[in-house]
Order: C-alpha cells, then sequence, then structure tokens
C-alpha cells in the first residue's frame, strides 16, 4: 500500500511538472515574439493581396490627408506588396530631415523611372551612394549654381518677351475683328517653360528639331505616365502584366520620342566639337557635360547614359514644374482680384516706364515674392515630393520603420495644416511678408522642393524663371476671367506634378505701356 501511494503521489508529481515545463515554455516562446514584433505605425484594416490600394483615389496626396486624419500624421500602408510609409506631420518631417536623413535617403524601385532614365543614371531617382554626390555635385557646382542662372538670363529675357509679344499679337487681332481675346494662357504658359529650359540645356544651335515635334507636351506627357498603374511597382512577381496591359509599350514609345531627339542634339554637339564654340561665353548643359566627360573625372567617369539621364531629368521635371507653378499663380490671382492689382501696382511701379522688366526689378518685388511663395504652399507642383525609401530599421515617434519601406512626404498636406498655418485653405500672400520662413529646406512647414540630402538642386534655376516670367504678365496686361471669379475651375490633374485638369482660359487686356 505504502509503495502503491508513492508511485502514485510521483506520477502526480511528474505530470504536474511537465504541464508546468509546457506552460513556462508556451508563456516564454509568446513573450520573445511579443518582445521581437515591431511597433508598427498606425494603419488602416487592408484587404488580402491589395492591401490599402482601394483607398487611394485618382490625387493620392488628398487620399493621403484624408486617411491621416483618422490614423495619424505617421501612417503605414500596404499598397499592394510594397510598405509605405506616409508623413503628414511638420515635426516628424523635421526628424526625419535633420536625425535620420542617411536612413532616409534612397529612391523606391520605379518601372517608369527605369525606363526613362536608362536605369535610373539621373539625379533624382539614381540610388545612394557616391554615384549620386557625384552627380549632385555636378548640378550643383556646374549646371545649376546661381553664377549659372544668371548667365542664362538674356535667354529668360528673350523667351518671355516672344511671350509677350504673342500676348499682344493675339490682343491685336480680337481687336480688329471688335471681339474678346481670350487665350489658353496655359498652353502659352507651358510653351515658354519648355522653350527656356530648352534653350539652357541645348544652346540655340537645334531650333528646326524642336519645331519639327511637338515637344511642349511631352515634359506633361511623362510626368503623366510615372504615375500610371504598375504592377511591377506594387506586386513585383507580376512584372510581366505590365507588358500584358501595354503600359511598358508607352513608356517605351515616349522614352524613344526623348532618345530620338536628345541624341540627336548630343551628336551635334559632338560634331562641332569646340571649334566654334570654345569662344561663346555662354555654355549650354550639353557643353557643359561634354566638357566634365573629356576632363575624365579620376573619381566619376560620366558615361553618355548619364549625360542623357541628366538631361531628360532637367527637361521633363524642369519645365513642367514652371508651367504648373506659373498656372496656379495666375489662376489664383484672377479669383483675388485685390492681390492681383496689389502685385501688379507693385510691379509697375518698380518697373517704371522702361522698355522691358529687368532681373534686377525683379528682386526688389517683395509682395511679388509672397505671392511665389504662397502658390507653392497652396499649390506644391510635386505635393508628395520625391518618394524615399528607408535603407535600415529606423525608429520614429517610438514606431519601428521596417527598411525597404517606400516613404512619402506629404507636403501639400503640410502646407495646408491648420494648425500650423491660420487661413491655411485660403490665399494669402500677406501672411508671408515680415517673415523669415522660406522654402529652401529648412522650415519644414514649407517644403515644396523637399529638404535634406535629396532636396530639389534647381531651385534658384526654377524661382528665377517664374518670378521673371509673372513679373512680365502682370507688368504688360491686366488679366480679366471669362465668367466669374467663383466659376473658375480649380480642379487638380493627376500626375508627379500636379497642374489643372482644364487649361486656363483668360482675356488680357494690354495696359497703355504695352508697346512702348
Amino acid at each position: 500500500m505504502a509503495l502503491d501511494s508513492i508511485l502514485g503521489n510521483n506520477a502526480t508529481f511528474y505530470l504536474s511538472l511537465f504541464c508546468l515545463l509546457i506552460a513556462l515554455f508556451v508563456f516564454n516562446f509568446t513573450t520573445r515574439r511579443r518582445k521581437n514584433k515591431p511597433n508598427l505605425p498606425p494603419s488602416p484594416f487592408k484587404l488580402p493581396l491589395i492591401g490599402n490600394l482601394h483607398q487611394l483615389g485618382t490625387l493620392p496626396h488628398r487620399s493621403f490627408r484624408n486617411l491621416s486624419h483618422k490614423y495619424g500624421p505617421l501612417m503605414l500602408l500596404h499598397l499592394g506588396q510594397t510598405p509605405t510609409l506616409v508623413v503628414s506631420s511638420a515635426d516628424i518631417a523635421r526628424e526625419i530631415f535633420t536625425t535620420h536623413d542617411v536612413v532616409f535617403s534612397n529612391r523606391p524601385p520605379a518601372t517608369a523611372a527605369e525606363i526613362f532614365f536608362y536605369g535610373c543614371k539621373d539625379v533624382v531617382f539614381v540610388r545612394y551612394g557616391e554615384e549620386w554626390r557625384q552627380k549632385r555635385k555636378i548640378c550643383a557646382l556646374q549646371l545649376l549654381s546661381l553664377k549659372r542662372v544668371r548667365s542664362f538670363q538674356f535667354i529668360r529675357e528673350e523667351e518671355v518677351a516672344e511671350l509677350v509679344s504673342k500676348i499682344g499679337e493675339a490682343c491685336l487681332e480680337t481687336e480688329n475683328n471688335n471681339g474678346c481675346s481670350v487665350i489658353n494662357l496655359s498652353h502659352m504658359l507651358v510653351g515658354a517653360s519648355v522653350n527656356i529650359l530648352l534653350r539652357c540645356l541645348i544652346g540655340n544651335k537645334c531650333n528646326a528639331l524642336r519645331g519639327s515635334s511637338n515637344f511642349d507636351d511631352l515634359p506633361r506627357k511623362v510626368l503623366t505616365q510615372f504615375v500610371a498603374f504598375s504592377f511591377g511597382d506594387f506586386f513585383p512577381c507580376l512584372w510581366w502584366m505590365d507588358y500584358v496591359t501595354g503600359l511598358i509599350p508607352k513608356l517605351k514609345a515616349t522614352s524613344r520620342e526623348l532618345d530620338a531627339f536628345f541624341d540627336e542634339v548630343i551628336a551635334q554637339h559632338k560634331t562641332i566639337k569646340h571649334d566654334h564654340q570654345s569662344d561663346r561665353k555662354e555654355k549650354d548643359f550639353i557643353d557643359i557635360l561634354h566638357h566634365l566627360q573629356e576632363e575624365a573625372m579620376p573619381e566619376f567617369e560620366l558615361t553618355q547614359q548619364d549625360i542623357r539621364a541628366m538631361l531628360v531629368d532637367m527637361f521633363v521635371g524642369g519645365s513642367d514644374t514652371s508651367s504648373t507653378f506659373l498656372e496656379w499663380a495666375m489662376s489664383e490671382l484672377v479669383r483675388n482680384p485685390s492681390i492681383m492689382r496689389k502685385a501688379q501696382e507693385e510691379v509697375r511701379r518698380v518697373v517704371g516706364d522702361k522698355s522691358k522688366v529687368e532681373d534686377i526689378d525683379v528682386k526688389q518685388m517683395k509682395y511679388l515674392e509672397c505671392v511665389v511663395k504662397e502658390t507653392l504652399r497652396l499649390h506644391p507642383p510635386a505635393p508628395l515630393l520625391a518618394p524615399r525609401e528607408t535603407r535600415s530599421t529606423v525608429k520614429i515617434r517610438g514606431y519601428d520603420i521596417p527598411p525597404k519601406t517606400s516613404v512619402y512626404i506629404n507636403a501639400w498636406a503640410i502646407q495646408r495644416d491648420p494648425e500650423v498655418w491660420e487661413r491655411a485653405e485660403e490665399f494669402v500672400p500677406e501672411r508671408f511678408e515680415n517673415s523669415e520662413i522660406d522654402f529652401k529646406g529648412q522650415d519644414f512647414e514649407f517644403i515644396p522642393f523637399g529638404a535634406g540630402r535629396r532636396r530639389c538642386p534647381g531651385i534658384t534655376f526654377g524661382v528665377t524663371s517664374v518670378e521673371y516670367v509673372l513679373a512680365n504678365v502682370l507688368y504688360w496686361f491686366d488679366w480679366k476671367l471669362p465668367g466669374s471669379a467663383q466659376d473658375i475651375d480649380m480642379t487638380e490633374n493627376s500626375g508627379v506634378n500636379v497642374n489643372r485638369k482644364k487649361p486656363l482660359h483668360l482675356q488680357p487686356v494690354p495696359v497703355h505701356s504695352f508697346g512702348s
């Protein structure tokens, strides 16, 4: 009896011990998994396979802002198989750009960028590293420096004078017919922006080529195709579907249009060499890049594909950004006649009775500068900036952000944040009077050109051009809407640069000083 009792008690003991060990193992395993599980940012409910793609509309910057109102300014989405971080707060943007900028300095892979920029050999989409540093250095010191921008002033003056002349001719034609001149100002602004940039890129040697093709619309076409849905971007294993849908054939056809133009331009520059160009004071971008190529820099070899990619980058990004800005600026001014009058009074007072607007005049137009800033605040040409990708795991506001996460900084939402901006949705240039806030990447509530290492290198070039164009159209003409201010359609069009969905048609009225 005693032996049976001991054996029975031991069996119960060992069974209890075994159960306890199992319970401890399960508890330890569960606790360890909890500790190792990353603390991810808030995220909306996602569907199988497509994730949160169904929650994006045709204007992602607006969709992202609406979602951020519910899930917060740091939000993780799953766009297909691509984890995507969306930032909608100036404070979080400041932390990213100042503390973790290197981690956020890569670009995510993009089908369109691979095709248009020869495997991402341009400045915008090249991966972060030594190649990017050298190309960024070329842009900053050789192509887009303040000295170089000033050297192109004669191009801006000639092309803007031609724009003013075309608008004036349209007024005279309708005046002779006792009509009311209403012009497609959007089309004219696109043409002027493309012409200015092309002449800076390729000089005066290829006007015949430019006239043989419709290059005015090509930059906008490229940027529209950039946001076309790509299976490869969201579902890498389904890359072949981009051939089935016809996306890749379309991208390659557009790329061939760019190639045909720039290949011939480059060939002409090589033929001419420096025989007749060495004494020319003003060098275009191709001259400069070829000179750098011939120098054979020891730290970096500049190939023909590098040159073409950088030219396409600046041609597409620069011209459409400028024309998009000018469209929105004129749209806001005609909607706000008192602001238009105030800007025109300043422009005409500074210029006086001179026969043309000079660059030195524009620098004195402080209210015009406020108009430019307010337009960039309400209508940043690229509202989501260029996407970024994390290079490693990083912690932001207590949340773990995994490597290879695509990142969108919603500059459009940040610049309309009512907690930062008073009357955030209204066009109020006066907010920048006596204000130190600028768009050069140090004030994170106002980042239309980005911030950090990968901010836009062409800020000076772009702003100088649009200020000069805007000053001229305000100096030479009064502007009227065909209808009332309430009738103007401010609907946005989808694309990398968000321009007007419908062209801006306005009636120009020459002032008394026109043509003097």
